[in-house]
């Protein structure tokens, strides 16, 4: 989709930093996913979007998708979840706030490791799961 622009092994970056590019690519997704769905007025495709993203929905993934996991991936989402963060979680539990973060950090290491299958195939089970 993009240039590529990182060169290296994402398992060797920050969780943080994995977590940063995955809370992009998971956001960009959700709203073409959403938009997918039909012309909405952007007021209702903000909504849905934001249904979907926010950290008690990316929790609930969390404990879904544990047992669908490889071992490096296991290891990357719970580095995610058990990163120490500066920022507070706003309008969240921390549990959640930190599972979110796990999400996303594994988001951001299937999309910097260009795995594309295997980022396409977390992003459907995800979506399945938020549809249930």
């Amino acid at each position: 989709m993009f240039k590529d622009f990182f060169e290296g092994d994402p398992a060797q970056l920050a969780p943080l930093t994995l977590a940063y590019i995955g809370d992009a690519v998971y956001e960009l997704y959700t709203r073409l996913e959403v938009l997918g769905n039909g012309n909405i007025k952007v007021n209702e495709l903000h909504k849905k979007v934001v249904q979907r993203v926010k950290a008690q929905t990316q929790s609930k993934l969390f404990q879904e998708i544990t047992n669908d996991l490889d071992e490096i991936e296991l290891a990357i989402l719970k580095r995610g979840r058990n990163a120490k963060s500066k920022h507070n979680a706003k309008n969240a539990e921390v549990i959640d706030y930190r599972r979110s973060t796990g999400i996303e950090a594994l988001i951001g290491y299937l999309y910097l490791k260009k795995d594309k299958k295997r980022l396409e195939d977390i992003l459907q089970k995800v979506n399945d799961i938020i549809k249930e």
